[in-house]
């Protein structure tokens, strides 16, 4: 079992290695630096509240079921970052690339790709034509964290697990 999780390991920094490489790259670094705040408690619950506020019918009740599954998701991201306290991966890889004053919590999982995707997944169930952007728009702000240095993929992908998993039964459960 040891030798499955060390290679694991090492595939795992591999990958970071060869998205992180790129950061000295400003258009990346404008796009990246940019996108990750879509997956931020300040964005995230402004625009929430400013659809729930300004919308009718199915939409403010998807941005209710939204708002819940964002609030609830948090749960799980810092029970789990207190029982897996992982170092994030600036902090442990040699020649990790990362901006000024990073986050210094436990990385994993990634509380902002969770909030993202636990944010657009009832969207996704009520409104599929969305499908087009806000994957897109998610799997970029998963990136971003990778790429900024602050966080290992498998961070991200428990990331993605969480928001999903949580915005799908708030979704059932709401509507």
């Amino acid at each position: 079992m040891n030798k499955i999780l060390y290679s694991f390991y090492h595939f795992e920094c591999r990958l970071f290695k060869k998205v992180n490489r790129h950061f000295d790259k400003k258009l990346l670094n404008l796009f990246f630096g940019t996108i990750t705040h879509a997956g931020g408690a300040t964005f995230l619950i402004v625009t929430i509240l400013v659809v729930i506020f300004f919308s009718s019918n199915q939409t403010r009740l998807t941005a209710i079921s939204s708002a819940v599954a964002l609030a609830l998701s948090h749960i799980p991201v810092q029970i789990v970052k207190r029982i897996f306290p992982r170092k994030r991966p600036y902090l442990i890889l040699d020649r990790a690339k990362f901006p000024d004053k990073p986050l210094k919590d436990h990385s994993f999982p990634s509380g902002h790709t969770t909030a993202i995707f636990s944010i657009i997944t009832p969207f996704i169930f009520f409104f599929p034509s969305l499908f087009i952007f806000l994957l897109p728009l998610g799997l970029s702000v998963g990136l971003s964290r990778i790429y900024l240095g602050l966080h290992y993929p498998s961070d991200v992908l428990a990331g993605v697990i969480l928001g999903v998993g949580t915005g799908t039964v708030c979704h059932y459960l709401i509507l």
